[in-house]
């Protein structure tokens, strides 16, 4: 089994994997909240290829819609994960305050957040995204191989 890391998803796999659909995906895609890395649209009919830390970007946005929070602060979270690059994101939250988005590393740090007095008002553990989203690429991965090997 490929590593979830090292993979390139198509735009269609993203939408079944994270549960946005490919309307969503696409406008995110033109209006630069989540572009794909690998590979941009060139064109009519050309494919965009995402990465892992793309598609970790669309799940972090989902579950963020879902529990209410505004697109424009969904974009401020995702500038937030794009400015920790090598932090361990399993181990991290993303908090959402009045004074922007931050990464807890730990959850002494995310106490101390909270004891700072600032009106956080979403907290989302990424544990959580990690796993459900390695999970779901594990998962689609084991059923197109097992179709592979039916029709063999």
């Amino acid at each position: 089994m490929t590593d979830s890391l090292t993979s390139e998803f198509s735009g269609p796999m993203v939408c079944r994997l994270t549960g946005v659909t490919y309307r969503q995906l696409d406008y995110w895609a033109r209006t630069g909240l989540v572009t794909p890395s690998i590979r941009s649209a060139q064109g009519s009919g050309s494919k965009r290829k995402y990465s892992y830390g793309d598609l970790l970007e669309v799940k972090v946005i989902k579950s963020l819609l879902s529990s209410g929070v505004a697109l424009a602060r969904a974009r401020q979270a995702v500038e937030c994960l794009r400015n920790s690059l090598g932090a361990n994101l399993a181990s991290s939250s993303l908090v959402l305050s009045d004074a922007g988005s931050v990464l807890a590393r730990d959850e002494d740090a995310l106490v101390d957040l909270l004891r700072g007095g600032q009106g956080v008002f979403n907290i989302v553990p990424l544990a959580n995204v990690v796993a459900e989203l390695t999970t779901t690429i594990r998962q689609s991965r084991l059923a197109t191989s097992e179709k592979e090997h039916r029709s063999a």
